[in-house]
């Protein structure tokens, strides 16, 4: 059995992930962002076949648990395509960043730009292609509607806080999952994530916008500006949780381990 490794192996990983991410070419970037997006979408089309045939039998509560595991298949698919959603690249760049000139902070803007516009365009580009009629089983359509109402439905306050709390369980699936070079961990890792993304709706900035995006293609009544406003208030919502609450707290957890293996070292 492996050995759980330290939080100073875990950053010294991530910084080394996060140099190679702050220079790679934008075409990479692209690419990479582009293939996230087709998985989150992938995984939210799982959410509806899962869950639809199952609440004339179990009830709406029953069938979203067990459609909660389908955004989870759709994060394995993540971590074993190595995409990138735009919410993997806050710890792992920022760790990049340690000893760098300050304009390296250049290719972090790249990275928070980029990144989410590909994401949502894939998934764009893959819902106007299933919600195309006939495609995917009757009844999808209703429960991918619902999901969106949900959120349109929600507070402003409500949304951001959620957001929050999103963008730290992602940053924490990260650092968990930069930190494990077993498989088995990392995919475990990811689709409990998933799940717990879905079961709580969480507002992720991707995986919502691309919900609302097939809620409007399946005839739900939410303006484009609802979309588009949510989309920045996630993002925000997601970097205030993924950077404020975890990763500064993950680099001071690897600096002061650093700072005791020195003193016994000295010792």
């Amino acid at each position: 059995m492996s050995e759980v490794p330290s939080p100073e192996e875990i950053f010294e990983k991530s910084r080394e992930e996060g140099e190679r991410r702050l220079t790679r070419p934008l075409l990479e970037l692209l690419a990479t962002a582009l293939a996230a997006g087709f998985d989150i979408a992938a995984g939210v089309i799982l959410i509806a076949l899962l869950s639809s045939p199952l609440e004339h039998h179990f009830g709406k509560e029953a069938a979203s648990v067990v459609g909660a595991l389908g955004l989870g298949i759709g994060f394995v698919f993540l971590i074993v395509g190595r995409g990138e959603l735009f919410t993997e690249n806050f710890l792992v760049p920022l760790a990049g960043l340690h000893g760098k000139p300050r304009n390296a902070w250049w290719k972090i803007v790249e990275l928070w730009t980029v990144s989410p516009v590909a994401n949502v365009l894939a998934g764009l580009v893959i819902a106007c292609i299933v919600t195309t009629h006939g495609v995917l089983p009757t009844g999808t359509g209703r429960v991918l509607t619902g999901l969106a109402q949900k959120t349109h439905a929600s507070g402003t306050l409500t949304l951001f806080m959620s957001a929050v709390f999103a963008g730290a369980l992602m940053t924490a699936m990260t650092w968990f999952v930069e930190g494990h070079d077993s498989v088995g961990i990392r995919l475990t890792v990811a689709w409990v994530t998933g799940a717990f993304l879905a079961l709580g709706h969480l507002n992720h900035v991707i995986v919502e916008t691309i919900e609302l995006i097939f809620g409007i293609r399946y005839g739900a009544h939410i303006p484009w500006s609802f979309v588009v406003g949510n989309f920045f208030l996630a993002a925000a919502g997601n970097l205030v949780g993924g950077v404020g609450l975890i990763t500064l707290n993950r680099f001071t957890q690897a600096k002061a381990g650093s700072g005791g293996g020195a003193e016994k070292a000295s010792a």
